[in-house]
């Protein structure tokens, strides 16, 4: 018994999608030529061109004639009306220009009726829809409609038309026959339904009719029973209200009285459709294919009706529980209940109407001729001249709070009647007297899109003013003078006038049944042209639409509206955006790790704004995504795990709605359980550009949500994409610092871009939001870069992506290379490691090429993942080539400088950047920098380095006199600059030298070549930030201000000649930028620069132990000086250091000797080749071992590329 009712609730509340899908199966059988058959009285035009050019030439791929309908006039006032013969029902239009000509129709919109008249506009996503014409004369144009409409008559409006000729038309509408029983109410007559047995008991219910009435109010259905059950459906100020009641429990504790309300303006004379569906306390309530699904309350499930339903009134006995409600006016068809079709059994004369006095099977049109007012609207009628009496009258519809409704010039002064703030306001001016300008008002809230009416009367020096036909609120005022009519009003505004008011703007709405000196205009006179004029009104039809019916804002938003646009008022839901869509300031919340808060509850997550029920669809009401929500008077629950370990433990919960009377709330946190977080870290790599993840499709709802975190090296790729067939998403990255969303909103495309100031191919995680609902789209980056773009009112409900979701390129060719987790789509979570497990290309969890071969990239060089493999970016790196590996130095001349600038606007940028090594963080002001560089040389004293300032601060890399490194700060706060000397040993002597020095605060590390490094303290007096960074200079300073004189005496002249390679300031690299004419770096050179390497290889021994270096540097002090080493006694180790002294002079002699001679003879500075040394086993000191188990410290000069210097 549960697993059938079980079934029979999933077909009941599957119902309203398996009528979808019969009623698109019985559309594609319904395609009858309609117009073809059709024989020529059946075609009307607003004027015609010529002979030929009629209204009857207009059917589809005919010749005959002209080729074609064209109107004589080519405006926005022409129309091709086409009479049916019959209702039909229509599904399909197409349409063709005139047959070989400049004459076509590129955009129309369409009216339909079932009369000559009251004309109604075909709706699209709540909107007046504009239909896609032709670009040339014969080739046809097909549009299936969104819903299918019932019609006799149907009437094209050009709107575009060809810009080489004029308007031109040819026309199908496909289709069929359509018949219902029609029955007429007259306020009067009900029909009684007798159930077969006195009692009817139901657990399902299908309860479905049309109607169509020009009444705001009027009982369509009601049934009740003894027990306290009923079901009443009704018309309350022209919106639909279901009341149904299956039980209340015993004392009333629990109440099973339900209400809910659909649609608006239902009085407007068109036909509407209602589907009342209901399984046990499960309703789906439908009306013009908007469906509304509820629970009802209590807690009973059968609807238990004595004797009857009764449609278009209620019974007599029902009248004393409902009084005051009034019959139904207007008409009736297809009335079905449970599978009975009561209008054909009330032509059978099976059911009870002897209420009715006159029982018709048709139905009576409105009398009443509306018109539509834009923006732009005026419509000038004549009335009485000179006349002492001034009688308008009028019933309008709006929701715009102000407005224009009538304009008249007085023979001396003028009258003006309109809505200011929702109020009827005349404004009168009568010029004969000083204090001549009259204000009266009445009415409040009127522009609530209903009808009212409104009566102005001027005469015997008072004026009458009355709204909705209430006599007793009446306002009467005196006038000053006598008036005296012009004999000409404007309705819907009058720019012309320049003396009255500026502040009133012109009238969006529709204006009936207008009475000029107590006549009704003949406004069909007017459309004829026999009477007035009029500019951009539409007649005979009123196409006002509700914004706010189905309501767009979420979580119990309120919504207003004017006549072109809606707003949501969120406050009090804890929601906050243009639909009320987003988290914000919520009343309750809890706080995690790093006391940040958090909104969402268990069974949901970050960002989703739903409980585990709105996510699962099966709240307690529709209106709410958190059964608690409701406020109901039953206790109901949202429960679940808090799964998002990132944001765990709670360590405190904070309720703030706590001053509401009679509500109650109850709230516990359960114990923690540590176990991850599956969704918040699924995740895929992507490793080749043909690479993709295919999911089945996910439908566009009316606010859509994407969501999920990317890293990646590439500077471009695909993310994501749904391709539909006539619309699409597209997410992407560009350029390395962009985000670019693409997609169409019915006919419009729709692109939306956010930059990033820091690179996005950092290969760090980027989160990236994406929020599509009927107001705007929203597109946003790590949470601070966003766009937001307001979506065209037409073409919301187009955006269903039937196509597959692609995460990665579809087509391979601009694919994703790089990690993407937590993808999550309208609260729900994709399975990234799943389907990557059966994915060429894409594997489980983040992984990449650099995952496996990043070591490779040495030296600061950066890995970057490539289609098939990866490459490494060395331009933070002061090395060059595949792996960042290759030296890049030069050959400094005699006199030779490399001057680097630091720009204000580029400090940052050049030594913050966040992928450096060590983070500056500003480039103005240092308190920590890194300097890294090699160099070989025979002459001394030179200056190799030295980094000057817009202040006084300075640091300096000398070499003294001696051939030994001194290193030279001057940071302020001391008399002389604070020197490090390395006395020891002398670095001129031709081989490559590598000096690090780092610096933090005080606290200073060198290193050179392979020994250990030595720390140094700056003095307690000494500053720690370096000011205001200004240049790097290489070998040689020139620079203007303060220098330190001894720098320019000692060691700048005649600068510093021989190789300098591996040169980095933090991660800038000057000498690579000097060097490299593709960088675009603010340095320059002076002298002569020859590009080498200057055999300054990476070591390929490890550092020696201090143990054993006879060189170690005493840490202890900064200050060192030669000193004789005091011998032993023992005369054997003397002499042999004596002898061994000797041979090295002499051969350390002959090798200078040599070099000497082969640098006069070739005079070749700055290339070199390498030549493996010979001999490592007798080499006698640590130098002597590096150079012969070092290649590139034997490199010797390579005449290959013949450059040479006189």
């Amino acid at each position: 018994m549960s697993t059938l009712a079980a079934m029979l609730l999933l077909l009941v509340l599957c119902f309203p999608i398996s009528t979808s899908e019969g009623a698109s199966s019985a559309t594609r059988k319904c395609e009858d030529s309609l117009v073809t058959p059709l024989p020529n009285k059946f075609f009307h035009g607003s004027s015609e061109y010529g002979r030929g050019y009629g209204a009857a030439f207009a059917k589809l791929n005919r010749i005959q004639g002209a080729g074609g309908w064209s109107p004589l006039d080519t405006d926005r006032y022409q129309w091709l009306q086409v009479d049916l013969g019959s209702r039909k029902q229509v599904v399909s239009i197409a349409t063709q220009g005139r047959h070989r000509s400049y004459d076509w129709t590129s955009q129309y919109r369409l009216l339909y009726s079932d009369t000559p008249n009251n004309w109604r506009p075909y709706l699209k996503d709540g909107n007046i829809w504009t239909f896609k014409g032709n670009n040339n004369s014969d080739n046809v144009v097909r549009e299936d409609l969104q819903h299918a409409i019932v019609a006799r008559y149907i009437r094209f409006i050009p709107l575009h038309w060809s810009q080489k000729g004029r308007i031109g038309l040819r026309l199908e509408l496909y289709g069929c026959s359509y018949w219902a029983d029609v029955i007429s109410f007259d306020g009067h007559s009900i029909i009684s339904y007798r159930f077969r047995s006195k009692k009817m008991k139901t657990l399902k219910d299908v309860i479905s009719l049309k109607l169509k009435t020009t009444a705001r109010d009027g009982v369509l259905l009601y049934g009740e029973g003894q027990q306290g059950d009923y079901i009443l459906l009704e018309l309350r100020r022209a919106t639909m209200k279901l009341s149904i009641n299956l039980g209340s429990s015993q004392y009333n504790l629990i109440q099973g009285h339900t209400s809910v309300t659909s649609g608006s303006l239902l009085d407007d004379g068109h036909w509407h459709s209602v589907v009342i569906e209901r399984y046990r306390r499960n309703i789906n309530f439908t009306l013009d294919h908007h469906t509304h699904q509820f629970r009802t309350n209590g807690e009973f499930e059968h609807l238990d009706l004595d004797y009857e339903l009764t449609f278009g009134g209620l019974s007599e006995s029902a009248k004393m529980s409902f009084g005051g409600k009034e019959n139904f006016v207007g008409c009736m068809e297809g009335i079905t209940y449970n599978g009975d079709n009561i209008t054909n059994l009330v032509r059978r004369k099976k059911v009870d109407t002897s209420s009715f006095r006159n029982l018709t099977f048709t139905c009576a049109e409105s009398s009443s001729f509306p018109v539509y007012f834009n923006s732009t609207s005026l419509l000038r009628l004549p009335g009485q001249r000179d006349s002492d009496v001034l009688s308008v009258s009028l019933s309008f519809r709006t929701w715009n709070p102000s407005g224009v409704l009538m304009f008249t010039q007085l023979a001396k002064g003028w009258l003006e009647l309109g809505l200011i703030d929702g109020k009827v306001t005349v404004y009168i001016n009568v010029t004969q007297k000083r204090s001549s300008h009259i204000d009266i008002s009445s009415g409040l809230g009127l522009n609530d899109g209903q009808w009212h009416s409104v009566h102005l009367n001027a005469l015997d020096n008072y004026a009458m003013l009355t709204v909705d036909g209430d006599e007793a609120s009446t306002v009467r005022t005196a006038i000053p003078a006598q008036i005296k009519t012009g004999g000409t009003y404007y309705f819907g505004g009058y720019v012309s006038r320049t003396d009255s008011r500026s502040l009133q703007r012109s009238f969006q709405g529709c204006i009936q049944m207008i009475h000029i000196d107590d006549h009704l205009v003949d406004l069909r006179a007017l459309e004829d042209g026999h009477i007035g004029t009029f500019e951009n009104v539409s007649l005979d039809m009123c196409a006002i639409i509700d914004r706010c019916v189905p309501n767009h804002c979420e979580h119990g938003g309120k919504c207003s509206q004017t006549w072109d646009t809606f707003s949501c008022n969120c406050s009090g839901t804890g929601y906050s955006g243009a639909t009320c869509h987003t988290y914000g300031s919520p009343f309750t919340w809890w706080v995690g790790r790093d006391n940040k808060r958090h909104f969402y509850w268990g069974g949901s997550g970050p960002g989703i704004q739903k409980c585990a029920c709105g996510i699962e669809n099966n709240c307690t009401s529709s209106k709410h995504y958190c059964n608690c929500d409701a406020d109901l008077r039953t206790w109901k629950e949202d429960a679940g795990l808090l799964v998002y370990k990132d944001h765990l433990p709670v360590n405190k919960v904070v309720v703030g709605d706590t001053s509401r009377a009679g509500s109650e709330g109850k709230l516990t946190v359960g114990p923690l359980k540590c176990q991850g977080d599956r969704n918040f870290w699924n995740a895929a790599s992507f490793i080749s550009p043909a690479s993709s993840l295919h999911f089945k499709s996910f439908r566009s709802e009316t606010s859509t949500d994407i969501s999920f975190y990317f890293k990646t090296s590439s500077n471009r790729g695909v993310l994501l994409e749904n391709l539909g067939a006539s619309n699409f998403l597209h997410i992407e990255i560009r350029g390395g610092s962009m985000v670019l969303l693409s997609f169409d909103f019915g006919r419009n495309q729709m692109e939306l871009t956010v930059h990033s100031p820091k690179p996005l191919n950092d290969d760090q995680w980027h989160r990236v939001e994406v929020e599509k609902n009927i107001k705007e789209a929203v597109l946003q980056l790590d949470g601070q870069y966003r766009e937001v773009k307001a979506t065209p009112p037409l073409g919301h409900t187009e955006l269903e992506f039937y196509s597959d979701l692609y995460i990665g390129a579809l087509s391979g060719q601009r694919g994703f290379l790089g990690c993407m987790r937590a993808l999550k789509i309208n609260g729900i979570f994709f399975n990234l490691e799943e389907r990557a497990k059966v994915t060429p290309g894409v594997k489980p969890g983040c992984q990449g090429h650099c995952s496996s071969y990043n070591m490779h990239c040495r030296n600061g060089g950066k890995c970057v993942e490539q289609y098939n493999g990866y490459s490494c970016d060395c331009s933070l790196s002061a090395y060059d080539g595949p792996f960042c590996t290759d030296d890049v130095g030069g050959y400094f001349e005699a006199g030779t400088l490399v001057r680097y600038d630091f720009l204000t606007d580029h400090g940052a940028s050049l030594l913050g950047d966040p992928r450096s090594f060590l983070d500056v963080g500003n480039l103005v002001n240092l308190t920590q920098e890194e300097l890294v560089f090699s160099f070989s040389t025979y002459s001394a004293p030179s200056i190799l380095m030295y980094i000057s300032s817009r202040s006084q601060d300075y640091m300096a890399v000398v070499l003294r006199s001696n051939g030994s490194l001194q290193v030279r700060y001057s940071l302020g706060g001391l008399a002389e600059p604070y020197t490090i000397d390395i006395d020891h040993r002398n670095m001129a002597n031709g081989q490559p030298h590598t000096v690090n020095i780092t610096r933090n605060l005080r606290k200073i590390q060198l290193q050179l070549d392979h020994y250990t490094t030595s720390t140094y303290m700056l003095p307690e007096a000494s500053d720690t930030q370096f000011n205001l960074v200004k240049s790097i200079f290489l070998g040689k300073v020139f620079e203007t201000g303060q220098i330190d004189p001894i720098l320019i005496e000692r060691y700048n002249s005649p600068g510093f000649v021989g190789c300098l390679s591996r040169v980095q300031l933090n991660n800038v690299a000057p000498l690579k930028a000097a060097l490299r004419s593709g960088m675009k770096a603010p340095v320059s050179i002076h002298g002569i620069l020859v590009q080498s390497n200057c055999g300054a290889s990476p070591l390929t021994i490890p550092p020696i132990q201090p143990a054993n270096d006879i060189w170690q540097i005493d840490a202890g002090s900064a200050l060192f000086s030669f000193k004789d080493e005091k011998t032993g006694a023992d005369a054997v180790h003397h002499n042999f250091a004596v002898i061994g002294g000797t041979i090295s002079l002499v051969i350390l002699s002959v090798l200078c000797i040599l070099v000497f001679v082969i640098r006069h003879m070739f005079r070749h500075k700055g290339s070199y080749h390498t030549n493996e040394a010979k001999g490592a086993e007798s080499a006698n000191c640590a130098d002597a071992a590096i150079i012969v188990n070092d290649p590139a410290f034997t490199e010797t000069i390579d005449e290959s590329k013949k450059e040479w210097f006189i």
